[in-house]
């Protein structure tokens, strides 16, 4: 009895625990994660990325969409981190068509893919290098904010019984907590 009981919690708790989406699953051993080691790598020595960032732009091209990105370092579970400086952008082009009010800027993307070289553009009026990514898998994702209220008000009247009437006065602060769902 205490075995199945074990497996149960257990199977709970590790159910509970983030796992990379589907779309950003590979089977290749030596996928890169970090922006900087794929732009400062000979093109041929890499042969498939896993990267993350803040959607800056999107274009629908004949058969294939645009994506701009500024590149966000991503965890384990594919999630980009919200609370570093972005390190660089990036190009990713998916087949097909995306709806670009669904994917609009300012939306959280990882994307998985294939390295295909460099392509010069504008970020304003500055001449760009952007590094390119042909995806076979893409992720978006949305910022939860959570508040947390820290309520300690001041009591006028104690409670002395067991029918207790509280007249509360002071401040009352909290905070938001953003995390990446």
């Amino acid at each position: 009895m205490y075995r199945v009981f074990t497996a149960l919690v257990l199977g709970l708790v590790l159910t509970g625990c983030s796992s990379l989406p589907d779309s950003l699953v590979s089977n290749n051993e030596k996928i890169v994660t970090d922006y900087g080691t794929w732009v400062n790598s000979a093109p041929e020595a890499i042969s498939e990325v896993r990267l993350g960032g803040v959607i800056a732009s999107i274009t629908n091209l004949k058969t294939k969409t645009r994506l701009e990105i500024v590149n966000l370092p991503i965890a384990k579970d594919g999630k980009p981190d919200i609370n570093v400086d972005p390190e660089g952008r990036y190009v990713a082009y998916v087949d097909g068509f995306i709806d670009p009010v669904t994917y609009a800027k300012g939306r959280l993307i990882s994307v998985l893919g294939k390295p295909d070289g460099n392509e010069t553009g504008k970020v304003g009026e500055y001449e760009y290098r952007f590094p390119v990514l042909n995806a076979n898998g893409y992720h978006l994702w949305q910022i939860k904010e959570t508040l947390i209220v820290h309520d300690e008000p001041l009591s006028m009247f104690p409670c002395r019984s067991l029918y207790c009437r509280e007249v509360n006065y002071g401040p009352t602060t909290g905070h938001v907590v953003q995390s990446v769902e």
